[in-house]
């Protein structure tokens, strides 16, 4: 555990400071080693921490969620059956029957939030961590790590999700639903994503950019 010193601010040193999100008192960071934690000298509450094999365990993540990606998409979502008629849908059928339904602004938001965001957010991490896990950098790497945060709030998978969630409920009085191998690949999808951004450290990485940046 490691208590930094309440610093003066400066300009010069602007992008070395960290604010306490309880008390606001400002601090000067300090390079700390894997497992510690600053933590604030007035009010105890914990400023940053350093965690133990960030980039290895974001990786690992980031692989299955990319699996799990392609199993969401390959894979039909719901097998929707009335009337003796059965139809399967997939999370891009979903996006084409809205663009054939005339919305195709809504079919651009869906296949934006839903497909493109995801999918551009695990390839961009893994152009980042794969290189630096075997100690190399490739090019244009700290702007890509830039273009991650962009995407994030685009990433909304777990809205598709909570879609799909209501209309099964809606649904299923007057129709048998079969959930399908993908709608079980998104569930975990989404775990498996969130997972990811909270073994993500930032500090780790931009250490191993700095001479990109």
């Amino acid at each position: 555990m490691n208590d930094p010193n309440p610093a003066t601010f400066s300009a010069s040193a602007a992008d070395a400071l960290v604010a306490c999100h309880d008390c606001d008192l400002l601090y000067r960071k300090r390079p700390l080693r894997e497992g510690e934690k600053a933590r604030c000298a007035r009010c105890g509450a914990l400023l940053y921490t350093r965690k133990p094999n960030s980039i290895e365990r974001t990786l690992t993540l980031a692989l299955a969620a990319l699996i799990l990606f392609a199993l969401a998409n390959i894979y039909p979502l719901l097998d929707f059956q009335f009337q003796g008629r059965a139809q399967q849908s997939s999370v891009l059928s979903g996006v084409r029957e809205l663009y054939a339904q005339g919305m195709w602004t809504l079919a651009m938001v869906v296949f934006v939030a839903s497909i493109l965001a995801p999918l551009l957010k695990l390839l961009a991490l893994l152009y980042v961590l794969l290189p630096l896990h075997f100690g190399r950098r490739p090019w244009r790497m700290a702007q890509v790590f830039r273009w991650i945060e962009t995407l994030h709030p685009w990433a909304m998978t777990e809205v598709y999700l909570l879609g799909v969630l209501v209309a099964f409920v809606k649904l299923s009085d007057i129709a048998t639903i079969v959930p399908g191998v993908a709608l079980y690949s998104f569930a975990a999808l989404i775990v498996v994503m969130a997972a990811t951004d909270a073994a993500l450290e930032p500090e780790a990485i931009w250490e191993r950019l700095e001479p990109c940046r």
